[in-house]
């Protein structure tokens, strides 16, 4: 995804002189004809992260539209005092991408771990929140949303899904609708082994990509049914609780507890039960 970031922010750069670059040490050779193009308008600032969210701001201040780019728990979890205030309290706003998100980089153990960072950002005023799982909502999502003010999070996966769904930022997508009294949510790139899970079985099958504002409406409409949540990341359940009533079941991260394991992304989903497999098991439960 991080090839799509690239090649998205180069077209918009060509046509938005306000559009800058502010790296933490991350994706610099991929972007290595960029700041050849671009020289006043690329940053690369190292591994100090609370720095690369004030220099974005006060780029923002000045009318620019910066794009901070590192690590995810690099950048959500050591800044998020800077997003809060230096972004968000000051509405300088800005655009925070990240690369790594969950367990992609899982094999260096719990320190690269990110399953907190949906559900830190939600909380912040003036804040947007996205999960792009595949590359055209990346595209389709930073086009729509990078220069409206406010500080918008972008959560890139390694592991992105291969379906195509028209993408609206803030609507969810029904992806199946078979009028069940079942209905699964879910988000970003795991939508994969969602779908593997589900492709038999008579549910409802709704996905979102926008997890700030949450399709309130969209959610609604299956208020009568039985709500089953998967997720890889806090913050989807409570994003989806905003409305009420809801009979939710959830499938997921353990609250409270932190993983400690090192592997694969595939991996952790097994260890965690988010494989194919435990997934069909979980909603047959509920059929």
């Amino acid at each position: 995804m991080r090839k799509q970031l690239k090649k998205t922010v180069f077209d918009i750069a060509k046509i938005d002189q306000k559009l800058v670059l502010v790296f933490g040490d991350i994706s610099v050779y991929l972007f290595k004809d960029f700041w050849e193009l671009f020289p006043t308008r690329f940053y690369n600032m190292g591994i100090c992260e609370n720095t690369l969210i004030s220099v974005a701001a006060g780029l923002s201040s000045q009318g620019f539209h910066a794009f901070v780019h590192s690590i995810n728990p690099f950048i959500t979890d050591r800044s998020l005092e800077q997003i809060k205030l230096d972004m968000c309290y000051n509405q300088f706003g800005g655009n925070i991408v990240t690369t790594g998100a969950s367990f992609d980089y899982a094999w260096d153990g719990a320190t690269h771990h990110c399953y907190g960072d949906l559900a830190m950002m939600r909380m912040l005023p003036y804040s947007e929140v996205t999960q792009p799982g595949s590359k055209k909502e990346l595209d389709v999502l930073i086009r729509s949303q990078y220069n409206n003010g406010k500080t918008t999070y972008y959560r890139l996966s390694d592991h992105p899904h291969e379906y195509d769904f028209d993408v609206e930022f803030g609507k969810g997508v029904v992806v199946k609708n078979t009028s069940s009294d079942i209905t699964v949510m879910t988000a970003g790139p795991i939508l994969g082994n969602v779908m593997d899970a589900c492709r038999s079985l008579d549910v409802n099958l709704v996905y979102f990509h926008t997890i700030k504002p949450i399709d309130k409406e969209l959610i609604s409409s299956f208020k009568e049914t039985k709500i089953l949540i998967i997720h890889d990341a806090h913050g989807l359940q409570e994003a989806i609780n905003e409305v009420p009533g809801l009979n939710m079941y959830h499938r997921g991260l353990p609250y409270d507890k932190f993983e400690t394991c090192y592997g694969t992304v595939h991996d952790i989903r097994k260890k965690m039960g988010l494989d194919i497999a435990s997934l069909q098991s979980f909603v047959k439960s509920h059929l």
